[in-house]
């Protein structure tokens, strides 16, 4: 398999910026006229990739909306991964992961490894045991044509607590953008290790070394818009991935309401880019 920041930089060029999140939480369930339990989610999630399939460049499951039904639900994403596998979408499983030694590898073999049961094209991870203890994770998505975004600064107030304390001169937030750009330094087009930076977050990061990709949830119903993505992320060498999750879901469950939403807010998107420059 082709590495995944080339084929992210394709999926980007052929359908637009935009990533949606598949995240069926209750709430979304009843408006969609769906039970809240296993069957309702497999619909759910099963309705969403038919709509975007091919017309979005990246769908972003989260796993605790799944996982919240137990091993039902673990299958129901276990199927969704497989299905969009056969699409052009790409995959970025959200789940958060971040441990040490033999547990990273655990993890690892789960989302990103050659085979793996839950294989997604990238995966979310949580540097806070050290950045260096993702080190078999990123290991083993490079092999296998597969990629990470790393924790740097979320839009969460709590999150500034950790993210913003200093070290070495550096703020933790920052520490995580330098350490990723270290690992796509001289990868074309595109490194494997992006970064999650808050589309609402005034983040401060110095993001010009990168070589990879920004995802930046917090499109639409959160309160970004996608002229604030283009003054925020201005200068990031690598491309920015801003995510939208009930904005466009609310939309289903008519697959022809969903795509349209996604592809109008992509169109947004690519204007706003178009005019920053």
């Amino acid at each position: 398999m082709r590495r995944f920041g080339a084929r992210l930089d394709d999926a980007v060029a052929a359908r637009g910026p935009l990533c949606v999140g598949i995240d069926p939480h209750p709430a979304l369930l009843a408006e969609w006229g769906l039970t809240d339990d296993a069957g309702g989610l497999e619909r759910f999630a099963m309705s969403a990739l038919e709509a975007l399939a091919g017309h979005v460049a990246v769908i972003k499951p989260q796993s605790a909306f799944f996982e919240r039904h137990g091993s039902a639900g673990v299958a129901v994403l276990e199927r969704l991964l497989a299905a969009a596998a056969d699409t052009p979408t790409l995959t970025l499983l959200d789940v958060k992961r971040g441990d040490i030694g033999s547990t990273m590898d655990g993890y690892a073999d789960a989302y990103l490894g050659v085979g793996a049961p839950l294989a997604a094209d990238a995966i979310t991870l949580s540097p806070y045991l050290g950045l260096g203890s993702l080190a078999p994770a990123v290991r083993i998505a490079v092999d296998a044509g597969r990629g990470v975004f790393v924790l740097a600064r979320t839009s969460n107030p709590e999150g500034g607590e950790v993210q913003l304390a200093g070290w070495a001169g550096r703020s933790v937030a920052q520490t995580v953008v330098d350490g990723a750009a270290a690992l796509n330094a001289g990868v074309e087009p595109l490194g494997d290790v992006g970064v999650v930076v808050g589309a609402t977050a005034e983040h401060g990061l110095e993001l010009g070394a990168l070589n990879g990709a920004v995802l930046a949830p917090g499109l639409g119903a959160q309160g970004a818009g996608p002229g604030d993505l283009a003054a925020r992320f201005a200068g990031v060498d690598g491309l920015v991935l801003p995510t939208a999750s009930r904005s466009v879901l609310r939309h289903g469950p008519d697959p022809a309401a969903l795509r349209g939403a996604a592809e109008a807010l992509r169109d947004e998107l690519d204007r706003a880019r178009t005019a920053a420059g």
